[in-house]
């Protein structure tokens, strides 16, 4: 029988995961795990169905959704969602997602431009603000670990709760087959 690790690593697991899952069995990775990501990356590895894997990315885009700024991203959350849910056809997924993806590639557009705009006037900022400039970064980027930090906790049991049963089940199906 193959072990989890062995599994992870046959899946092409990132480092982080198999140094973290170690010799775990599969259950006591979804009862410990602290990472949204490392279950919805399982979940596609492992062939989970669509509907639970849309649910569990929909719930967990959820708890961004307040920084989501153009309503096509925000509809494409709700659709993934009622899709998960069983009330959205998998055509209806499919134009959301479409509609979602330009929204993100006008952003990026947006963003690079306005990236492009602020180096420029960084370039002409005195030292002083310079140097404040770098304070608030540094603070702002403790935040930002900490904000991922607790994100990750809390997209982690959001997939726990819709995922976890369906990984296990699975994962030690994989396990049990021979080699």
């Amino acid at each position: 029988m193959k072990t989890f690790k062995e599994l992870l690593i046959e899946l092409s697991a990132c480092k982080d995961a198999i140094i973290w899952a170690s010799n775990k069995t599969i259950e006591e990775v979804v009862k410990e795990c602290h990472r949204g990501d490392w279950f919805l990356w399982l979940g596609r590895k492992i062939n989970l169905p669509l509907k639970e894997i849309t649910l569990a990315k929909a719930r967990c885009a959820k708890t961004v959704i307040h920084l989501m700024k153009d309503e096509r991203s925000i509809k494409a959350v709700e659709v993934a969602e009622r899709f998960g849910l069983g009330l959205a056809t998998r055509e209806e997924l499919d134009a959301a997602a479409s509609y979602a993806s330009a929204a993100a590639y006008a952003y990026a557009a947006y963003a690079a431009s306005a990236a492009a705009a602020a180096a420029a006037a960084a370039a002409y900022a005195a030292s002083a603000a310079a140097a404040a400039a770098a304070a608030a970064a540094d603070s702002a980027a403790a935040y930002i670990a900490y904000a991922k930090k607790e994100n990750q906790k809390q997209t982690a049991d959001i997939c726990k709760e819709i995922l976890g049963e369906l990984i296990i089940n699975k994962v030690n199906e994989l396990l049990n087959q021979t080699k």
